[in-house]
């Protein structure tokens, strides 16, 4: 129990390296998408730099962080076990699974934009890109709330908030469709 706070403090900072990852590569995704209907050679150049930097985030820091957060995560757990016997935690152990779930679909549409293989649309990478926002806010009220939390306001909660992402998505095209350079 001495490197208990360790342990934590290493959890944490993973936790938040991953989501800095998970945060910021489908806003590369979106740039690359975007450059692909550019015309030559501007396309050809975007590309290539959006695949080096994508390639980098991606193996350099948000894989490592994923891999470590679970760790530490897991390792968190072998010392206090009894919290696998508290709701919040079954509550939280889902929206993690979620996130791994959103991380290994995220790396398939990063090997699919490495192969130039373009699927979704930069307004469809918008939308997934607020899916980790969701996931982090009901993560973080969990872990703080805890037992308090109270399950009602929680759903609310979430479905507001997916709702006022939404809207500031819808916000944001009408702006970009005005003016292509905001």
């Amino acid at each position: 129990m001495e490197y208990y706070n360790y342990i934590k403090s290493l959890h944490l900072i993973f936790v938040v390296t991953w989501f800095a990852g998970l945060f910021y590569i489908p806003r590369l995704f979106i740039n690359h998408i975007e450059a692909h209907a550019k015309p030559s050679p501007e396309k050809e150049i975007l590309t290539t730099q959006l695949k080096l930097m994508t390639k980098r985030l991606w193996y350099i820091i948000t894989w490592p962080s994923a891999v470590l957060c679970i760790l530490f995560a897991v390792w968190l757990l072998l010392l206090m076990p009894g919290w696998l016997q508290q709701p919040w935690m079954h509550l939280k152990l889902g929206f993690v699974f979620l996130l791994l779930l959103y991380h290994l679909k995220s790396h398939q549409i990063f090997k699919q934009l490495q192969g130039d293989d373009v699927k979704y649309t930069s307004n469809f990478m918008r939308i997934w890109n607020e899916v980790t926002t969701i996931i982090l806010f009901a993560v973080v009220f969990l872990v703080v709330l805890k037992d308090t939390f109270n399950w009602i306001y929680g759903v609310v909660g979430i479905i507001t908030l997916g709702i006022l992402l939404m809207l500031g998505i819808r916000f944001y095209k009408r702006i970009r469709d005005k003016n292509p350079k905001a």
